[in-house]
């Protein structure tokens, strides 16, 4: 659908966005106007009484509040667990009471990404079984359980590798970088999903008017990259020399956490319920790299 056809088919029904200053949020409200969208200053969705406040029946929440900070989630777990197992706990028993719909975002990171270690790189899909390593991934999943075990009607959806083009996103990093320095240093041994804020905000508004569509699914671009193969591509995009972006591996980059090696989405949940697929990474990453004004559609927008 387009982003016209996004706004008009879900005007008629009643949007609360949580984590409205977030990428995926900001998104959400451009397309959905009408929505109501609650930043985590005005909305504690750990808070019963507020949520309830918040809500209304035949209303849809799109909860894109989380705690996401991956590395500070590996000494502060009580702060991780509360704002992505109990908040959304929360949210889905107020949905249930209030006779209200729930969309959840949800990660890559609740599998453990081990696959390509063993030389298996099938994309993990839903009927995979979560075996997060991180304090993060644990506590998204902790999140996910407790909507799906919930009376609410609701759908989890995991996506992964989100990014906007702006602000300190890894896609504006490396914009940046690439007018600040000769080389840059990039992973080249984590293997993802790319996937452009605004192409997921469009694909969660479609979800929104189809409540028979799986209460698990998996929604990201389509094909997969390295971190290095999607800083070359802005590199490309922007006019500049990729040779200049340098693959590493995760060595390189010490980090309390430990980043998935490969945790590629399937998204046939997705195709099977008959949900518009997102398109490719890297036509996605070019029209998002020409509405920040960068490379050759940036004239157009195209």
């Amino acid at each position: 659908m387009t982003d016209a056809t996004e706004a008009a088919a879900t005007a008629r029904t009643p949007l609360i966005v949580t984590g409205a200053n977030g990428q995926v949020g900001r998104e959400l409200l451009r397309l959905a106007p009408h929505a109501r969208g609650y930043s985590r200053h005005e909305l504690d969705i750990r808070d019963p009484d507020a949520v309830s406040a918040a809500l209304e029946p035949g209303a849809v929440v799109l909860n894109c509040a989380a705690y996401t900070a991956v590395d500070a989630a590996e000494t502060d777990a009580a702060a991780a667990f509360a704002g992505n197992g109990t908040g959304p706990e929360v949210l889905a028993a107020a949905c249930a009471r209030a006779g209200a719909r729930l969309v959840h975002l949800s990660t890559d990171y609740v599998f453990s990404g081990t696959r390509s270690a063993s030389g298996d790189t099938v994309p993990y899909d839903t009927t995979d079984t979560p075996d997060p390593v991180t304090v993060y991934g644990r506590s998204k999943l902790a999140g996910e359980q407790a909507v799906l075990a919930s009376t609410a009607r609701a759908h989890v959806v995991r996506t992964a590798w989100v990014y906007s083009a702006r602000g300190a996103d890894f896609v504006s990093t490396m914009l940046r970088l690439e007018r600040e320095r000769d080389t840059v240093d990039v992973v080249a041994d984590q293997v993802g999903s790319p996937t452009f804020a605004a192409d997921l905000a469009a694909g969660l508004l479609e979800l929104v008017e189809r409540p028979e569509a799986p209460r698990l699914l998996h929604a990201t671009n389509a094909g997969q990259a390295s971190w290095f193969d999607l800083a070359r591509a802005v590199f490309a995009a922007a006019g500049a020399d990729p040779a200049r972006v340098r693959p590493v591996d995760t060595a390189a980059f010490p980090r309390p956490a430990r980043r998935p090696a490969y945790s590629v989405l399937a998204n046939r949940s997705w195709a099977e319920a008959r949900l518009t697929p997102l398109r490719e990474w890297q036509v996605a990453l070019r029209a998002a790299l020409a509405r920040a004004g960068v490379g050759a559609g940036a004239a157009t927008g195209d």
